[in-house]
């Protein structure tokens, strides 16, 4: 009845009954449903529209286009979802970030705090440092004529590329104002067991203004950067040594001079070479030891140095009375630029009756042995030098010690420059008759004396006395015993 209805008044051009048949859906929208009309002849009359238009309520009118606007014009909004990249899980992120570079890790982490403790995990720094830092170690081994292969926890930094990890070393001065002044160019002179380093500028500062002195040892923090040799990234320091340069002059030892400087030793291996003239920075120079070199150089923080690693006594079955036992010794001397003796003593020992004064001794070369005496190469010298000058300090080397125990275990290291002083005693020796020399070091650990005889003849030293002297503290802490 009602569609025959709606079909009447479409042929009769009036309008259809509003929210019956001509907006299908209406009644889903809540539209009023219009009232009901009997068919019959008053249902098919012609309407006046105005007349229409003015009997029918606005408020429906309105409702009437609201829905039809909202079904048919207006597009569905749905709610957000937050489907970025930092709704994933924790753990997807990292497998994510652990396919990017240093760099890129170092980008991501600025974004926001979820992603900088992310970037910081643990596991993806160790995949970069492994593939930077070959955790492969190599055995140094010594060119003396007596060649061998001893192990000292070290590579040796002279049989592979100085930058090949990008590792340097860099001294920073800084005056009593704070200001640091920083020297980087250095040059490197490789031996068997050390590096030397020289520092040389014609900018430094004052030193009556500078207060301290520290060697760092400097590695990239960007694998790639030490490729590039590019000193503009960001690079990790460990402090080596530091020094205190108030009233240098006065509390240090003067070890040698010649013509234009004068050497100043600080302690561990370094020296500040001074203009007699003017009594300023003429270069600093070091000698590091291989021996834990490359721990001591990356491990350690800009103001803490690298502790090594606490030491285990080891169980010595041997009797106490025995002493100590096959020790073996590698001697090497050199002036920098040139060497004057590299060589090995083996089988050192020491019985108990030879501990005195709270110190053990080992005897490399005896006097009452001549054929142990060893003549050195050259007349021992050390050699420096500046943009413009260059020099030899006579009597001057760098010794290099390096102490195995029984089971070949470095017990003893280090590298310094030393002196020649001349003796006032004659020798005594039938086969060297000439001026005596001695070389005297001494540290926490131990001692060493050399003995050396010039022969006016043939234009030589020899060394007729080496012997080391080790505290009885270190063999107690390093054994376990009790001497």
């Amino acid at each position: 009845m009602a569609t025959e209805c709606g079909g009447h008044l479409r042929e009769c051009g009036a309008e259809p009954a509003v929210g019956v048949a001509a907006f299908p859906g209406a009644s889903e929208v809540g539209l009023p449903s219009p009232p009901f009309t009997p068919a019959g002849p008053s249902a098919v009359r012609p309407r006046n529209r105005s007349k229409s238009s003015a009997a029918r309520p606005q408020g429906d009118s309105r409702a009437v286009h609201a829905g039809i606007k909202s079904l048919y014009l207006t597009p569905s909004i749905k709610p957000e979802s937050n489907l970025g990249i930092e709704s994933m899980p924790s753990e997807m992120l990292i497998k994510v970030f652990s396919y990017l570079d240093a760099a890129s890790l170092l980008a991501v982490g600025c974004v926001n705090r979820h992603f900088y403790h992310l970037a910081n995990d643990n596991g993806i720094w160790l995949k970069i440092y492994s593939s930077c830092f070959q955790p492969k170690k190599t055995i140094w081994k010594m060119k003396s004529e007596q060649t061998e292969t001893v192990s000292l926890g070290c590579a040796a930094l002279h049989e592979r590329e100085p930058g090949a990890s990008g590792l340097s070393w860099i001294i920073v001065l800084k005056d009593k104002i704070g200001k640091e002044h920083v020297m980087e160019e250095a040059n490197l002179s490789f031996k068997d067991t050390s590096v030397t380093i020289l520092w040389h500028s014609t900018d430094w500062p004052c030193l009556d203004i500078l207060s301290t002195l520290k060697l760092f040892g400097v590695i990239p923090l960007l694998p790639d950067q030490s490729r590039a040799g590019s000193k503009n990234g960001p690079r990790h320091r460990s402090l080596i040594a530091e020094y205190r340069l108030a009233n240098l002059t006065e509390k240090s030892v003067e070890v040698g001079a010649d013509k234009l400087v004068r050497l100043v030793y600080l302690n561990s291996g370094l020296v500040v070479g001074l203009w007699k003239v003017k009594n300023e920075i003429a270069f600093v120079m070091t000698s590091l030891h291989y021996h834990q070199l490359f721990e001591r150089s990356t491990l350690g923080s800009a103001t803490v140095k690298y502790a090594l690693p606490p030491h285990k006594p080891l169980l010595d079955d041997v009797d106490p009375e025995y002493g100590l036992h096959d020790y073996s010794l590698h001697l090497d001397m050199h002036g920098r630029s040139c060497t004057y003796l590299c060589g090995t003593f083996k089988s050192l020992f020491c019985r108990k009756d030879d501990i005195a004064d709270e110190y053990l001794k080992l005897t490399a070369v005896s006097l009452k042995d001549n054929t142990k005496h060893l003549p050195l190469i050259g007349t021992p010298g050390l050699s420096w030098e500046t943009d413009v000058f260059k020099g030899n300090v006579k009597d001057c080397y760098v010794m290099d010690v390096t102490l195995l125990d029984e089971i070949g275990k470095p017990f003893w290291c280090f590298s310094a420059p030393v002196c020649m002083d001349l003796s006032s005693k004659a020798s005594g020796l039938y086969d060297y008759m000439g001026h005596i020399y001695t070389t005297d070091y001494a540290d926490s650990e131990g001692k060493v004396y050399v003995e050396l005889v010039w022969l006016e003849e043939t234009k030589e030293y020899f060394i007729v006395n080496l012997v080391l002297y080790l505290s009885t503290k270190k063999v107690n802490d390093w054994f376990g015993t009790n001497y």
